[in-house]
């Protein structure tokens, strides 16, 4: 069963609280965005001098339980990798490196997956 599978609370309501926790530990900015011909849905937030983006594909059609399940979900990553950062179990761009926006626009992440596919096709 997924995290927070029967949670009631509108995603609308946990967006909110992801923009309210990264304020605490000291956003200066905030967005969030979705597509629905992607079916894709982001947040975007600059913190300790780092842009991160956080991405996450919606669900097929528009189930309401299975949109609150996964915007609970990203909100405990969030949550969780802010606390690593708090109590020094690892620095910040140890924590959040794979969604550190870069000039290009593409996340550290999506560069080095990619470069990680190419070295093992040519294992």
């Amino acid at each position: 069963m997924p995290y927070a599978a029967k949670t009631r609370v509108p995603a609308e309501r946990t967006r909110a609280e992801i923009e309210e926790l990264v304020r605490r530990h000291g956003a200066t900015s905030f967005a969030s965005a979705w597509d629905d011909t992607s079916r894709r849905a982001q947040i975007e937030f600059v913190i300790s001098n780092r842009r991160i983006r956080f991405g996450m594909q919606m669900p097929e059609e528009q189930h309401a339980q299975q949109l609150r399940s996964r915007w609970r979900s990203l909100m405990l990553a969030i949550r969780a990798k802010l606390e690593s950062v708090k109590t020094g179990i690892e620095s910040f761009d140890e924590a959040f490196l794979a969604h550190v926006v870069m000039k290009d626009g593409r996340t550290f992440g999506e560069i080095t997956l990619k470069q990680l596919e190419f070295a093992e096709e040519r294992e």
